[in-house]
C-alpha cells in the first residue's frame, strides 16, 4: 500500500508524463491543446482521464446541475453515435444517469482498461497506449461535433 502523499506524488509524475508525451501531439483544428485538462469549450461537458490501483477510464462527462439540460445534452451525443464510435474505432458504454466519487449526478460516455495501475511505473506505457490513441479520437471527433450543441450553448 503507498502512503497518501506517495500516491499523489505518483499520480502527479504520471499525469506530469503523460503531458510530456503528449505535448508534441497537435490537435485536430491546430493551435495548441492542454491534452491532459482537455477544454470543451461548453460549460459541463468534459473529457476525463482517470487512473488508480485498478483501472484507467477516459470518458466524456455532462455535469449540468439540472437534470433536464444534462438529458439534452446527452440526447445530443446519442444523434451523434455513429461518428464518436466511428472517429473512436471502437464502441464506448454509455450511462445516461450515473454519479461519480462526490454523489454528484452525471452522465457519462466512458471506455475503461482493466487491470491498470498507475502506481506501477512498469504500468505507464500500457496507460499510455490505452489514452493516446482516444484522447486524439475525443479530439478529432470533437473538432466536428462541437458545432452540433451550439443551441445547447446558453442553457
Amino acid at each position: 500500500m503507498y502512503s497518501q502523499a506517495e500516491a499523489s506524488r505518483l499520480r502527479q509524475e504520471f499525469w506530469t508524463a503523460f503531458g510530456q508525451y503528449m505535448r508534441p501531439v497537435p490537435p485536430a483544428e491546430g493551435g495548441s491543446v492542454n491534452w491532459t485538462n482537455y477544454k470543451t469549450g461548453l460549460k459541463g461537458v468534459f473529457f476525463r482521464l482517470h487512473a488508480d490501483a485498478r483501472s484507467a477510464r477516459i470518458s466524456i462527462e455532462l455535469t449540468q446541475a439540472d437534470a433536464d439540460v444534462r438529458a439534452l445534452f446527452f440526447e445530443q451525443f446519442e444523434a451523434l453515435k455513429t461518428l464518436l464510435h466511428e472517429t473512436l474505432g471502437e464502441e464506448w458504454t454509455w450511462q445516461a444517469d450515473a454519479t461519480d466519487a462526490h454523489g454528484q449526478p452525471l452522465s457519462g460516455i466512458y471506455q475503461e482498461l482493466r487491470p491498470a495501475n498507475v502506481f506501477a511505473r512498469e504500468s505507464w506505457p500500457a496507460l499510455i497506449s490505452f489514452f493516446k490513441p482516444r484522447l486524439v479520437a475525443l479530439d478529432a471527433f470533437w473538432a466536428d461535433a462541437q458545432y452540433a450543441f451550439e443551441e445547447l450553448r446558453q442553457l
